[in-house]
This record gives C-alpha cells, sequence and structure tokens, in this order.
C-alpha cells in the first residue's frame, strides 16, 4: 500500500463468469473504494472492450496480459506445474512480489490455494493456512474457520486457526476482542478428541492471544454464541454445507407455503416487504470473499458462480485486510501464541533435566 492507496490484482479469467462478472465487479468496487487501483490479469482482448464500455474504469485499471488460464477441472497440482503463465498464477505473484497488495480470484480453489503456498508462503508462526469467512447468525455475523484447506489438524494447528480466526474477526467485524470457540460434540472440557483438547489448554493458557470462550456445539453457530468458530478442514466444510443447504430447504418451504392457496398468495403479498428485508439480509453475495489465513500475503477467493456485487464484496474484504493492517496483527498474534507454547513446554523440560534425562 503505497501512500494509502490499494492495488488489487485481479484473475480476470477465473470463475464460471469470468471476465464479466470481474470487470463489472471491479467497476462497483471502484466507486465504493475510492483510491483503489486494480491489475487486471487476463487475454487483453476479452479484457479491454469491457472495461472500455464502464466510464471511468480504465483510469484505475492496468490490463496485464496471460496467455493462459486455471480451469475449473485443474487439479492443484497441474496448476502449479503448467499454469505458469495463467491469470490466476500471474495475480498471486504480483502480491507476493509486493506489485500489489493483495489477489482476489473466483478461479479454482484448489489451485488458488496451491499456487499461493508456493508463491506467497507461510507467515513465522503459521505452519498451514486456513480458509475463512463469515456468515450471518443471529446476533450479526461469525467467523468460520477452517472451510476445507486442511482435512486433518493438529493441536497447534488448530490454536494457530483460532489466532488467525480471532485476528480477521477484529479486522473484518471491528471487534476488540472477539470470542472464540472450538466447534466439538460438546461443551463440557473432556469431551472430542486429544487434538481438541490439547488446543482448548493453549488457548486457555496465560497470556493467550484470544478470548477462549471453550467448547461450542453445532447449533451454538446461528444463534452467535461465539464470534469465532473454530473446526479442521472436514468439520468446518460439512458444518458449513449443512448450514447452507438448512438455509436453501427454508426458502423453498416458506415460497411453496405461499403458492399452496389464494388467501396464502395474499399473505404473501402483504409479507413481501418483511421478506425482502430478511432475503437481503441473508444475501450470500454480502458474505463472499473467502481467505486463505496464515500465508504472507492477502489471497481472497471469491466463489466462482458468484454475480458482479458479489465479487465486488469479495473485493472489499481484499481492502479492509490490507487497510486494516491485518498481516501485522496477525504476525503479533502467533508470536503471541508461540510465546504460550514455549511456556508450556519449559516446566516438562525442566523436569526432564532434573531427573537427569533418562526415566
Amino acid at each position: 500500500m503505497s501512500g494509502g492507496k490499494i492495488v488489487l490484482a485481479l484473475d480476470g479469467m477465473g470463475g464460471d463468469r469470468a471476465p464479466d462478472v470481474v470487470v463489472a465487479g471491479a467497476d462497483i468496487a471502484r466507486e465504493r473504494y475510492p483510491g483503489t487501483s486494480f491489475l487486471l490479469f487476463g487475454d487483453p482482448a476479452r479484457l479491454k472492450p469491457l472495461v472500455d464500455k464502464r466510464k471511468g474504469l480504465a483510469s484505475v485499471l492496468e490490463i496485464v496480459p496471460a496467455e493462459d488460464a486455471v480451469l475449473a477441472e485443474d487439479k492443484p497440482s497441474f496448476a502449479l506445474r503448467r499454469r505458469r503463465k495463467s491469470s490466476m498464477w500471474l495475480a498471486v505473484d504480483a502480491a507476493a512480489q509486493g506489485r500489489a497488495d493483495t489477489v482476489v480470484s473466483a478461479g479454482n480453489t484448489g489451485a488458488l490455494l496451491a499456487i499461493s503456498m508456493v508463491a506467497m508462503r507461510m507467515l513465522p508462526g503459521a505452519h498451514r493456512p486456513a480458509l475463512a469467512s463469515f456468515l450471518p447468525t443471529a446476533r450479526g455475523e461469525t467467523v468460520m474457520l477452517d472451510l476445507g484447506a486442511n482435512l486433518d489438524c493438529d493441536a497447534d494447528n488448530l490454536a494457530e486457526f483460532a489466532v488467525m480466526g480471532s485476528v480477521f474477526a477484529q479486522v473484518l467485524l471491528g471487534l476488540d476482542r472477539p470470542r472464540v470457540g472450538l466447534l466439538n460434540v460438546g461443551s463440557e472440557e473432556m469431551k472430542g478428541h486429544e487434538e481438541l483438547r490439547q488446543a482448548a489448554a493453549m488457548l486457555r493458557a496465560e497470556g493467550s492471544p484470544v478470548d477462549f470462550h471453550g467448547f461450542v456445539e453445532g447449533d451454538d453457530i446461528g444463534i452467535g454464541k461465539i464470534d469465532v468458530v473454530v473446526a479442521d478442514g472436514f468439520t468446518g466444510n460439512v458444518a458449513l454445507k449443512a448450514i447452507e443447504g438448512t438455509a436453501k430447504l427454508y426458502t423453498q418451504w416458506v415460497r411453496e407455503v405461499f403458492r399452496t392457496s389464494t388467501f396464502a398468495k395474499i399473505g404473501g403479498l402483504f409479507a413481501f416487504g418483511a421478506f425482502r428485508k430478511m432475503r437481503k439480509r441473508v444475501d450470500p453475495r454480502r458474505y463472499n470473499g473467502g481467505v486463505f489465513l496464515g500465508l504472507d500475503g492477502v489471497c481472497v477467493k471469491s466463489h466462482g458462480g458468484t454475480d458482479a456485487l458479489g465479487f465486488a464484496y469479495a473485493i472489499g474484504v481484499a481492502v479492509d485486510l490490507v487497510r486494516y493492517e491485518y498481516k501485522s496483527k496477525l504476525i503479533e498474534g502467533l508470536g503471541r501464541l508461540q510465546v504460550v507454547r514455549s511456556s508450556a513446554e519449559a516446566p516438562s523440560t525442566s523436569a526432564l533435566q532434573a531427573s537427569g534425562g533418562a526415566a
């Protein structure tokens, strides 16, 4: 970020409806975030006509040619080896090399994660990246991670994710001390597997960088009991998909109910304003923009099937992460977690030395 201006690298060819949605989303974001500029990577023959149709966009956007694109069906390993001249690779590399402050892509999730890990590397104190996003709850919004980047996690990974999620909530939700919980099969301290209990012990320790609430269950997410829900990628992804599926089911039921009779249709007309407000509240476009936390850079993953407004929201997430110094705050939090780990290991080392180094 130079002189308060934020430069965003955009993968112009990533997503189900690219490049149209990417260009239109950038135009919306241009008006929402004055002072931002864009490096748009992709095929100039397809990008330039779209940019030229939008008055004022060309003045804050530079098209950077990319001769290739990562496809939805590409495996991460293939993208790493064979797509080095793609719009995704070049956009991530621009952020990794400092030519841009952040990168946003709606392309292949696995490929984006793999490329970002190679190009950006990990921050000190972070061993794995976690995919994080936020969702609406009864009390506002709740951050949730990991959403699928890591199927298996040890205690250290979960503790690091807790720090990452806490900083993410501070930056995006404006919370001073977000309440953090570990997703478990029960709230009692002895519930769950050993990795969860060890992570909880670290997060409860004196000097912990997070406000640790304890264990939470699946039904605590929707009521907004805590601000950050932490899980391994397998559990987090299953929980998120279950929440999304339930929301779609209830939406379908409501529509069907108001079609059952003439009186129901009339009632639906009277309730139209209220349902419009509810639809806006849970509009998935407002929550578009997952982030790979823990990387030595800011990488935002937009949903591949979103529209221009949804892509603009993903750009907004990227802007806020840079503007409110997410990276420096995360480095500080991970450093404090390392102090807690070292303190916990010290008694064991002292006991071993006192016994002469042998059992």
